[in-house]
């Protein structure tokens, strides 16, 4: 398969790698060292695949674009789009031309991430309680220097959909009825530091993100009827930690089950492998967990910017 990468900064950088010798070009309108400045000027018959690490604004123009010209597209988490009309406009394209889009949400294949949807869906755990998932880098200041990224709802869209998107591929469909419990904007003009919950559901879910954990780190607590289990760290962060705990009736110290991987991240690579499969085999485009995810994320976007609103009229 012959693939394109369309926006060479970090993300672009790091598919470049994992794409390898199926690379023929690169486009960037602003890196130098790209091989085309826009994607209308790469020809149509020289690649088959797009891998586009772009920023979320012109992603709807560009996948469109693609997918009417019968090129199967990754497009970086999240797949945002002004409607999810436009969603749909693209699912139906894809679809139309019988060709792959595909939302990389590369967490989904980090082994423990894995191990934790097998368990949960083997019902071992029983009654699954309450969810708490805590994700935190220490790029406050990177975003702060960069007007595109340090605007609107800030965290929320770039952690938090990782998160959001977390919680489906555990757990399936899942109520939709998030609420804002805290927003802060500590060192940059947009949220960086966001906690969202959600009380309705079959369990309680709890998310937190911030971009001030000057350690990057994960952590995730399942407490169930017939135990907990648990993630420490991702394996680019590692050692990464995944920990079952049985439950003692009535109570006591339970017997518990660790596995810690010292390794470096192999989400990319696999991921990108999972892509060429899909493509190969011309799988079907599904977007409904991207319309999902785009219906919470704008409505808890506008919870956000209304009460950022609301405090700079205060301290005005």
């Amino acid at each position: 398969m012959r693939v394109i990468v369309v926006g060479l900064g970090v993300q672009g950088h790091k598919r470049r790698a994992f794409a390898g010798e199926d690379l023929v070009a690169t486009v960037d309108p602003y890196n130098a060292a790209a091989d085309y400045r826009e994607i209308k000027d790469v020809p149509l018959d020289s690649f088959d695949a797009a891998l586009c690490c772009i920023p979320d604004e012109p992603k709807f123009e560009i996948l469109e674009y693609l997918l009417a010209n019968g090129k199967h597209a990754l497009v970086e988490k999240p797949l945002w789009t002004r409607t999810a009309s436009e969603i749909d406009e693209l699912g139906r394209l894809a679809r139309a031309a019988n060709v792959v889009c595909y939302t990389a949400y590369n967490h989904r294949f980090e082994p423990h991430f894995v191990r934790m949807r097998e368990l949960i869906a083997s019902g071992e755990l029983g009654r699954i309680y309450s969810c708490r998932m805590f994700y935190g880098n220490g790029t406050a200041r990177l975003v702060r220097n960069s007007e595109w990224r340090d605007s609107g709802a800030g965290v929320l869209p770039d952690l938090g959909s990782h998160l959001l998107d977390t919680c489906r591929f555990w757990f399936g469909d899942i109520d939709a009825s998030f609420k804002l419990v805290a927003v802060n904007c500590f060192e940059n003009k947009s949220p960086d530091h966001v906690i969202i919950g959600n009380e309705d559901g079959a369990c309680r879910i709890e998310l937190e993100m911030t971009l001030l954990s000057w350690r990057n780190h994960f952590a995730c607590d399942i407490f169930a009827e017939n135990g907990s289990a648990h993630i420490e760290s991702l394996c680019k962060w590692g050692p990464s930690t995944f920990t079952m705990r049985r439950r003692i009736l009535p109570s006591g110290r339970p017997p518990e089950q660790a596995v810690t991987l010292v390794q470096d991240d192999p989400t990319w690579k696999v991921e990108y492998e999972h892509f060429k499969g899909m493509c190969q085999s011309r799988a079907k485009t599904d977007l409904s967990n991207d319309i999902w995810l785009r219906d919470v994320l704008a409505q808890l976007e506008e919870v956000v910017l209304e009460q950022l609103r609301r405090r700079r009229r205060q301290d005005a």
